[in-house]
């Protein structure tokens, strides 16, 4: 059941909507940076620091539930999670984590709770939605896995249940892709209604041939003009297949293949074992990364490309969407980066 983890550990940040006043804006950026650098005792401590004169600022309330779920202190987070949602039962986004929280621990009728309040509060909540389909299949094969447990004799009709509901959260299942739900089968059009086939009419009698007459000759036609090629469009599809392609390699973890899209001088502002050093470290530290790329803006020059995207990146209890830019050059017959930026 990797799916449902991983899936579900895509934290909401979307609670962080409540606005600090300015004298506790630069308090909450430092904290957020320490968060997304993976400094997690760091950004705990500098989050109590700002609590302790500021109690009742939702933002970084959920912004340490956050950092506490980083640490694995899960009773603690729902403790956090829990006050927040009492005190501000507007937003949905603490009763999401609480889900995240409650799955983790197994607790799935007390996910799936925490996410239908989270719906009630903001029918319009996708990420609620989303996860409370995957605590739903969750449910289903523990009850799936019940039945066979009390009537083993009922295999043939559970057991592919179970297997399908088991299907979906493999990692094959879900590699490189967004799952997304399926649309109904078109329905077929009526049948017209049978009418009686009409009578074949006899065949009319064939008079007898003429003597057959010489043809004559046909004129030799000119031949056809050979069409006139078109141009060909810019090339696009390479460098938006290698920017997939290292988003996937980024998502699965694989390094060789997350290095080798980078040319050679890449170095990320530093010397280019240290930039290897600092992604090995931040990448095998996540237990899962998904990297998605969508509304893609490309420009072909020659050998030089630059691929504009949104993206959408998760990792544990971290989303981030953005806009980024990866400057590309052609080696070797190969869309490599050569910079990397990020935009609004």
């Amino acid at each position: 059941m990797n799916r449902l983890r991983t899936r579900c550990l895509g934290l909401a940040a979307a609670g962080l909507l409540l606005t600090p006043t300015a004298a506790f804006a630069d308090d909450f950026a430092d904290v957020d940076r320490l968060f997304a650098a993976g400094q997690f005792a760091d950004a705990a401590h500098r989050a109590d620091q700002s609590l302790a004169a500021r109690p009742q600022d939702a933002r970084m309330r959920f912004l340490k539930g956050l950092i506490l779920s980083e640490q694995g202190k899960n009773t603690e987070a729902i403790e956090v999670f829990n006050k927040l949602a009492a005190d501000h039962p507007d937003l949905p986004e603490p009763q999401n984590n609480l889900a995240v929280l409650y799955s983790k621990q197994g607790q799935y009728d007390q996910a799936r709770r925490a996410l239908e309040a989270a719906i009630r509060t903001n029918p319009s909540y996708a990420t609620a939605y989303e996860n409370l389909g995957d605590v739903y299949a969750k449910l289903a094969s523990q009850a799936y896995s019940k039945a066979l447990q009390i009537d083993g004799t009922n295999n043939t009709k559970v057991a592919p249940k179970l297997s399908m509901i088991r299907g979906l959260f493999s990692p094959q299942a879900t590699a490189g892709r967004t799952v997304a739900s399926a649309a109904p089968a078109p329905r077929p059009p009526a049948a017209a209604p049978a009418t009686a086939p009409a009578p074949t009419p006899a065949p009319a009698p064939v008079p007898p041939a003429p003597p057959a007459a010489k043809p004559a000759p046909k004129p030799v036609e000119p031949p056809a003009p050979a069409p006139t090629p078109k141009p060909a469009a810019t090339d696009t599809q390479g460098p938006q297949a290698a920017a997939i392609a290292w988003a996937s390699a980024w998502s699965r973890k694989d390094l060789d293949s997350y290095f080798a899209a980078y040319t050679r001088d890449f170095s990320g502002g530093k010397t280019r074992k240290a930039w290897e050093e600092e992604r090995r470290a931040r990448i095998l530290g996540k237990r899962s990364i998904s990297v998605a790329l969508t509304n893609f803006d490309i420009e072909v020059k020659g050998e030089r490309a630059t691929v504009e995207f949104h993206q959408a990146y998760r990792a544990d209890a971290l989303k981030v969407a953005s806009r980024k830019r990866l400057d590309m050059v052609l080696v070797s017959g190969h869309w490599l980066i050569q910079k990397e930026s990020s935009g609004s």
